[in-house]
């Protein structure tokens, strides 16, 4: 499991590699997976997600909520866990929110989510790779 605020060596070829297609087009070209799609916009159980680029733990399943958009949705991150970038392509503006650690892109964030944050940290599943809480 990658340090906190340790940085990849880890090339985009690599990446390549170690992703499918669909997950490199995700992960690495900001891509999305089409809404209600992914495994775990309706998963409920107990644990935490990982980034599926580099094993990074990202939001623990505490902060997940149904968000009713079609993607997992989160209101906070684990600390130092995810960055913010402005993102203004497809003629929008919005805030992308990458791996801190490998830099990969696991969605957006928006101001419309629930207390106590008020943000709605909107990811694609494929983004993701859960592990369960062990007993």
């Amino acid at each position: 499991m990658p340090e906190l605020g340790s940085k990849t060596t880890l090339s985009d070829e690599d990446f390549q590699t170690l992703l499918t297609d669909e997950e490199f087009k995700i992960l690495r070209k900001q891509g999305t997976e089409r809404a209600f799609s992914g495994e775990y916009n309706d998963h409920k159980e107990a644990g935490t997600y990982h980034c599926r680029a580099c094993n990074a733990p990202l939001y623990t399943s505490e902060t997940k909520f149904d968000s009713r958009t079609g993607w997992p949705s989160f209101w906070d991150a684990i600390e130092g866990r995810v960055e913010t970038r402005p993102d203004n392509s497809y003629g929008m503006t919005r805030t992308e929110i990458v791996c801190a650690h490998c830099d990969s892109h696991l969605g957006h964030v928006f101001d419309d989510g629930p207390e106590p944050t008020g943000l709605r940290h909107c990811a694609n599943s494929l983004s993701l790779v859960f592990h369960p809480e062990t007993p």
